[in-house]
């Protein structure tokens, strides 16, 4: 209950419908984002796939302008200052490390440059390419190393007047000259490139580290699309996406690498937009209505309940004094709680005077109850004098004892701080003595012994346990103390749930003094009867007789001590 209870407070429950009400924006926005960064990663491989296209249609365009080339310079390739002419031409134009010019038979007949002896260059497939009719041919492996650096030979087929065939004139073309420039425009930021030959080795790159081993089957994907886009980890460990296109037929091939669009590396404006934006705004939003809600609502709810407390244990004095800070609505709440603690003020003054009144009036009905019995008994008593029956003078004499101990009752209600309530402890001392004083005034001597444990009791209870104790004394009286004095003991005892009263005396009793059945034997049964308890008489170890009352113990209802009320107002901070 109590974990329930702390999950139903107003701070949590603002805070919960706040998120709630924020959650389909936050997973729209998640939404969102991902859909953009699939695009994005979708746009990124199209483009990356469109920029090899695009890089190899750039180095086909150069190895297409060097056929071109070739064939206009076909004619002239041959006799005087032929090689001068090569070498201006190879020195103007980038990338062309060597023009030469072969006879049919696959001779040198003029080179700008130095060319490799290769006595069976008839016989290579290039050459025998062009000899079988093929106008243009391309190739990286052309039998011999016509350059110092990586380079492709592009040859042309070159015709007699009678179109027979008249040799070949090939262009060296270096292989950096046709890889793209990583700073190219069309290519994504960051992109590394890099040239493979047909079985997949790298023969330059910008960065090694940016590419990995090509896959398996990464040649028939390229002739089968044209392109191939894929996903990898580089040298580095980093994830890529790469793209390969073919460059010069099946020889050369140029490969882009890019990094691949992940949660951090793939943008830097579209997560934080998309995602950590809304996430922020929504974290802060909770943290500003939770601490709105501490701030606005929850404190002076809990200043009100210390406000409260002291009301509930009787401070109705305190005010609420920063009421003025508070808003509205919970302002109107405090002046309501300081009109309930007026109201309850007014209507314990009240309550107190008429209590009071009542107080007063009852103490008054006790104290006339009391005179009237003692009048009454003072008749009796007048009445006792006049008559000569002793039988009839004892009888005179019980009644008017029985009348002093209700008396004694009514006095102690109306001298006594509560009437509901009496001490037991000085009523059965003070009721002792009246007994017991009344014979002294015949010459015989009672000492009392008293020993009572404290117990406040109703009156309904104290009317019988005070008449047994009266039928006990009188009998101690008539059969113990007639002749002698003696010692009469008086105890009362609580143990527990059961209590007990004993009379005892030292005396002599007589014969009949255990087994009589007379009137006081009759009460004294019936006033353990009406206390839920049992009587008995019964002879003690001194000699005496014992008479004794055992009853449930009444329950001491005693009030709470009064607390005071100031007159003044008092300020709660």
């Amino acid at each position: 209950m109590a974990g329930w209870s702390s999950l139903s407070t107003i701070r949590v429950r603002l805070i919960a419908a706040l998120a709630a009400a924020l959650l389909p924006v936050l997973i729209l926005g998640a939404l969102q984002s991902a859909i953009g960064f699939q695009r994005e990663g979708r746009a990124l491989r199209q483009n990356l796939g469109f920029a090899a296209e695009r890089s190899a249609a750039t180095a086909r365009a150069k190895m297409e302008s060097a056929d071109v080339l070739l064939q206009t310079l076909a004619p002239g390739a041959v006799g005087f200052q032929c090689q001068e002419r090569l070498a201006q031409v190879t020195a103007r134009i980038p990338g062309y490390l060597n023009l030469i010019r072969f006879d049919r038979d696959g001779r040198v007949v003029c080179a700008a440059g130095g060319v490799p002896a290769d006595p069976a260059r008839s016989g290579r497939d290039w050459f025998r390419q062009l000899q079988g009719g093929r106008s243009y041919a391309v190739t990286r492996d052309a039998g011999s190393t016509y350059a110092r650096e990586p380079a492709v030979l592009t040859a042309a087929r070159a015709t007699a007047p009678d179109g027979a065939f008249d040799g070949a004139f090939a262009a060296v073309i270096s292989l950096s000259s046709l890889q793209p420039r990583a700073s190219d425009p069309s290519l994504p930021r960051g992109a590394e490139v890099g040239l493979v030959d047909k079985g997949g080795r790298y023969i330059t790159t910008t960065d090694p580290g940016a590419f990995p081993r090509l896959p398996a089957d990464w040649r028939a994907k390229v002739e089968a699309a044209g392109a191939l886009v894929w996903y990898g980890d580089d040298g580095k460990s980093r994830r890529r996406v790469y793209s390969a296109a073919p460059v010069v037929g099946d020889q050369v091939y140029v490969v882009l690498s890019a990094q691949s669009p992940g949660i951090l590396s793939w943008s830097r404006l579209n997560p934080l937009s998309g995602i950590a934006f809304p996430l922020l705004s929504f974290l802060l939003a909770l943290l500003f209505v939770s601490a709105a809600a501490d701030r606005v609502v929850v404190r002076w709810i809990e200043y009100l309940q210390r406000i409260a407390a002291l009301y509930a244990r009787g401070r109705l004095s305190v005010r609420p004094v920063q009421a003025e800070q508070m808003p509205p609505e919970i302002r109107e709440l405090a002046e309501t709680l300081e009109d309930m603690a007026d109201a309850i003020v007014a209507r314990d003054a009240s309550l107190r005077d008429s209590l009071a009144q009542k107080d007063a009036l009852m103490r008054e009905i006790h104290h006339r109850v009391k005179n009237n019995l003692q009048i009454i008994s003072s008749l009796l008593n007048m009445q006792q004098r006049a008559l000569t029956d002793p039988a009839a003078r004892s009888a005179m004499s019980d009644t008017r004892q029985r009348i002093t101990a209700l008396a004694l009752i009514y006095r102690a209600l109306y001298q006594g701080p509560d009437l509901k309530r009496v001490d037991l402890r000085p009523f059965l001392e003070e009721l002792t003595a009246q007994l017991v004083n009344g014979e002294l005034a015949h010459g015989l001597a009672v000492r009392t012994e008293l020993k009572v444990d404290p117990l406040v009791i109703d009156p309904d209870r104290l009317a019988p346990l005070a008449l047994f104790a009266v039928e006990a004394v009188t009998n101690a009286q008539k059969h113990a103390f007639a002749s002698r004095g003696g010692v009469l003991k008086l105890e009362f005892t609580v143990r527990g749930d059961e209590a007990e009263l004993t009379i005892s005396d030292d005396g002599e009793p007589s014969a009949d003094a255990l087994v009589s059945s007379g009137v006081g034997r009759t009460l004294m049964t019936a006033f353990a009867r009406q206390l839920r308890g049992r009587a008995e008489l019964v002879r003690n170890p001194s000699g005496g007789v014992t008479a004794r009352l055992v009853f449930p113990t009444p329950a001491a209802d005693r009030a709470p001590p009064a607390q005071g009320r100031n007159g003044g107002n008092q300020a709660a901070a």
